[in-house]
């Protein structure tokens, strides 16, 4: 991996994470129009909004590969993004509590005119939560920057009774499965 890695995320999470397998690269983060399409299918919301991030920072480097990603969190099939208000991080945390809900990150990797992209889904279940339980959460203020109003690092570790799949999926970016798809768009390039 001799070319110049670009994350396209402002994220501190996937921050964090891209270090696990790449231990240098640089971060530029995309300022695109996040608005999804009408008739998007809701578990390619999260590829298409990674693909869209990568393109745009791949455009302006192209010697580079950039990583775009994206996390959403689906219920009823319904994509909760991040919460505008502790109000909104309310109705989230209640519509999530005492059932399962779908955790998909969409990751685009793209080098000049190659790309690959892919979605990797983590089923994460709630225990039923009380009043007292979301507006103490909230008042952590760690609901505010993330999809689906919480961070399961953190003090939102609580909230979750079990989960099925891949972990720092669920914080942000499948860390596992993007190593290896690294690998072998590398061996391609």
């Amino acid at each position: 991996m001799n070319r110049k890695i670009i994350l396209a995320s402002a994220s501190p999470r996937r921050q964090e994470l891209l270090k696990y397998i790449v231990p240098e690269f640089e971060v530029i983060p995309a300022d695109i129009d996040e608005t999804l399409p009408a008739d998007i299918v809701t578990e390619k919301a999260a590829e298409y909004l990674a693909v869209k991030k990568a393109a745009f920072i791949a455009k302006q480097y192209p010697e580079a590969v950039v990583i775009g990603s994206d996390t959403v969190v689906i219920i009823d099939n319904i994509i909760l993004g991040k919460p505008a208000d502790e109000a909104d991080s309310a109705r989230m945390l209640k519509l999530l509590s005492g059932r399962t809900h779908k955790v998909i990150t969409g990751v685009c990797i793209a080098a000049g005119d190659k790309t690959d992209s892919f979605s990797c889904e983590t089923k994460v279940k709630f225990y039923p939560l009380t009043d007292e339980e979301i507006l103490g959460y909230i008042a952590t203020g760690e609901p505010m920057d993330k999809a689906g109003a919480y961070g399961i690092q953190g003090y939102g570790s609580v909230l979750s009774e079990g989960i099925e799949g891949d972990f720092f999926n669920v914080m942000g970016l499948p860390v596992a499965m993007l190593k290896r798809r690294l690998n072998v768009f590398y061996s391609g390039t």
